[in-house]
């Protein structure tokens, strides 16, 4: 999916969340509009098998209308120019709560699926385009898990969030069950 990121009338209330996206390192990889076909993705799906090198990196290696590509967490970072390998992929879940409190968010429940529409218009339309653009989204839309607040609050507080890693894991979690 791709974010529109443009400032429209009647949407006064995200233009400083829009502007928020537009100036940080992941807006690239949200509103990059590839032209992928259809059979491109069926054949990725159907070849894919994922290996490790030598050196323990991970690759997933697919066959494309005869050529064969690979995918590793680094050339995703690449092509999505979100230069995040120093990034944070986990924050202890005490932080979580304790941050998603700050944003508005309040439970008494200590389970790590949360509830976006818990959350003010502003931190919903952050967290939609997160889900919807970069997440490896497996639960009802209107949840997301403790990666995507871990991403989200990591955004939230200037920190950077290792993306690549988590879409990286998503195909691997894919072509593994």
């Amino acid at each position: 999916m791709v974010a529109f990121l443009e400032k429209s009338t009647g949407s006064e209330g995200f233009h400083q969340v829009i502007d928020f996206l537009t100036r940080s390192h992941i807006c690239y990889a949200l509103t990059k509009k590839p032209d992928v076909c259809v059979s491109f993705i069926k054949q990725f799906w159907r070849s894919a098998e994922a290996t490790t090198d030598e050196n323990g990196e991970v690759k997933i290696t697919a066959t494309i209308d005869g050529h064969s590509m690979t995918i590793t967490e680094a050339s995703l970072r690449r092509h999505l120019k979100l230069d995040d390998q120093d990034g944070i992929t986990s924050i202890p879940n005490s932080e979580i709560f304790e941050q998603l409190a700050l944003m508005g968010y309040h439970t008494d429940s200590d389970k790590l699926t949360f509830q976006k529409g818990a959350f003010s218009p502003q931190w919903r339309f952050l967290i939609h385009n997160i889900l919807h653009c970069l997440s490896p989204k497996k639960t009802a839309w209107e949840q997301f898990s403790s990666n995507i607040a871990t991403a989200v609050i990591c955004l939230a507080t200037n920190r950077k969030y290792n993306f690549s890693r988590m879409i990286f894991g998503c195909i691997l979690d894919v072509l593994y069950f």
